[in-house]
């Protein structure tokens, strides 16, 4: 039986440090947090403090950076537990990794490399996931980067290779609406495309951000507010794919609460327009 995705629990915020005091201090308008599973990886002190705090107040999704699931490295068996014992002190509601590659021999770059989009990956992709749900014991979800090269042996388009991924791991997607929009602004093809191209019942979250645009490429930063072309694609995404849980994503130049709050308010009232006009 394929693994399908869970109610939506509504509308999130990616939690930050410089945040911290706002959630603590009183009720914010969120229903839901996600954290980055690696600045918890540790065995005490006051991350976790923190992080049991937020827990009493939110639900939490795990979100990881590390995982290297596209990587011909063996899995990295330490990691894993350490995340597993993690989210046993969590509950999350889920756990999400990206569709990529972070190095080679054990180093760590720190980055989000991209695949080639052929068989041999693909065999290698699904074989990796379900190793990674078996020992986590839980579904996990995948998240498309965003890309700035091509792969020349590539024999099928990003969204082909997700949605295969997705379906012979029986795994769920984080699909990033501004990672579809920034990768085909670099690469010149359709994002409604890749967006009706994706299984709707696959599909557990959605991340929106802002990004950096040079001209001639554009660079997934996190660091600037949300763009009404990457809005539009939203609510198309609203639209095909039905009520999902989204979030919003800010990693540099991050501003008071109120600014997010009032971008997530945006995202509300986009598919609250959607669903509306979908049920009359």
């Amino acid at each position: 039986m394929a693994t399908l995705r869970q109610p939506t629990p509504g509308f999130g915020l990616g939690l930050r440090t410089d945040h911290y005091s706002d959630f603590l201090s009183a009720p914010q308008p969120v229903d839901w947090l996600e954290v980055i599973s690696e600045n918890y990886l540790v065995p005490g002190g006051k991350p976790l403090v923190i992080l049991d705090q937020m827990r009493e107040r939110y639900p939490l999704a795990m979100h990881g950076v590390s995982l290297s699931i596209g990587s011909s490295d063996e899995l990295d068996l330490d990691y894993l537990s350490a995340l597993k014992t993690l989210a046993k002190r969590v509950n999350p509601l889920w756990v999400s990794d990206h569709l990529c590659w972070t190095g080679i021999q054990g180093t760590n770059t720190h980055d989000l490399l991209p695949l080639p989009y052929h068989e041999q990956a693909l065999a290698h992709v699904v074989q990796q996931i379900r190793h990674v749900q078996d020992f986590l014991e839980r579904p996990l979800l995948i998240e498309n980067v965003s890309s700035y090269v091509n792969f020349t042996d590539s024999t099928m388009s990003e969204w082909e290779f997700l949605r295969t991924v997705c379906e012979e791991a029986d795994c769920l997607l984080l699909l990033d609406i501004n990672n579809i929009y920034v990768s085909s602004f670099n690469h010149g093809f359709d994002p409604q495309e890749y967006l009706h191209a994706i299984p709707p019942q696959r599909v557990q979250q959605i991340h929106l951000a802002g990004h950096s645009n040079n001209g001639d490429h554009i660079i997934d930063t996190h660091d600037h507010p949300i763009v009404d072309p990457v809005w539009e694609l939203y609510r198309a995404a609203c639209k095909h794919l039905g009520p999902v849980a989204t979030m919003i994503e800010r990693d540099d130049h991050i501003p008071p609460l109120p600014e997010l709050l009032a971008e997530l308010d945006q995202a509300r009232r986009i598919a609250a327009d959607v669903w509306t006009r979908q049920v009359a």
